[in-house]
């Protein structure tokens, strides 16, 4: 039988001050929420990333960030637009240098509008490829060169497949695919789209990154696992499946719940 998943958290630094000892426990994945706004990028960071380090000194876990996201996206065809995404991109990579990250999330650029309609014309999917790729290329190439995972976030995505097919279009180690469980199960639930389990079996070979959350279907909630409808048996059971580990993180709207979402994946005995 395989070995029960670690299961990680999604943190503030503020909240990795809180759980820094439940952390430790197992060296549990860790992705510290506190990087991704502008002001936050555009203005002295470093204070709050020393800090972080600091706290994190003598863990032995996988250390990630959420990247920036608020106010773009990835695949604009306007290169001034383009070049706004890239340098936030870009400066979420000198976090990931300065606190010696190896995993940035970033969203995907896919919409349900895209859904519906990439297939109008011949050429609209290898356009929206080509502008990610116009967008991310310089930073796949330094993300490789630090040794950084930039995994691709379902955000209201219901292909799976067209974002496992944008992250191999880079043939880079340094691409892959991260899963929201919640934004997941909001896209099958409200789209049609598949079920969280079989998201997970889709985009396998490259997923690298999930976050745990649980949700009723009709919102991004972002509830304790337990609340909701997600099926996390099945899941977790997708998961461990899996060849390989990845990064498995809850990314709760509480993280005082963090406890009680581990005791309810814990009790299919699948996680730990």
């Amino acid at each position: 039988m395989a070995e029960p998943l670690v299961i990680g958290a999604s943190l503030t630094v503020d909240g990795l001050g809180r759980w820094r000892d439940w952390l430790w426990e197992v060296d549990r994945d860790l992705e510290l929420q506190s990087f991704h706004a502008a002001a936050v990028l555009d203005g002295d960071w470093r204070p709050l990333a020393d800090r972080a380090r600091a706290l994190l000194a003598g863990y032995r876990g996988r250390i990630g960030i959420h990247g920036p996201f608020l106010g773009f996206t990835i695949h604009s065809a306007d290169p001034a637009v383009r070049a706004v995404a890239a340098r936030r991109i870009d400066q979420g990579l000198d976090v990931c240098a300065h606190l010696g990250a190896t995993q940035m999330v970033i969203h995907s650029p896919y919409t349900t509008w895209d859904s519906e309609n990439l297939d109008n014309y011949p050429a609209t999917r290898a356009r929206v490829i080509e502008a990610v790729h116009a967008t991310l290329g310089r930073a796949v190439q330094r993300a490789g060169t630090l040794g950084v995972e930039i995994v691709i976030e379902n955000i209201s995505d219901s292909q799976p497949m067209d974002r496992l097919i944008l992250a191999e279009s880079f043939g880079a180690a340094a691409v892959a695919v991260s899963l929201d469980t919640g934004h997941a199960h909001w896209a099958h639930r409200r789209l049609g789209a598949p079920a969280v389990d079989r998201h997970v079996q889709m985009v396998a070979r490259r997923l690298r990154h999930v976050h745990l959350q649980d949700s009723d279907g009709a919102a991004d909630r972002h509830w304790c696992p337990g609340e909701g409808s997600v099926p996390w048996a099945a899941v977790l059971r997708a998961l461990v499946a899996l060849p390989h580990r990845p990064r498995l993180v809850m990314e709760l709207r509480d993280d005082a719940q963090l406890k009680a979402g581990l005791a309810h994946l814990a009790a299919t005995g699948l996680a730990r």
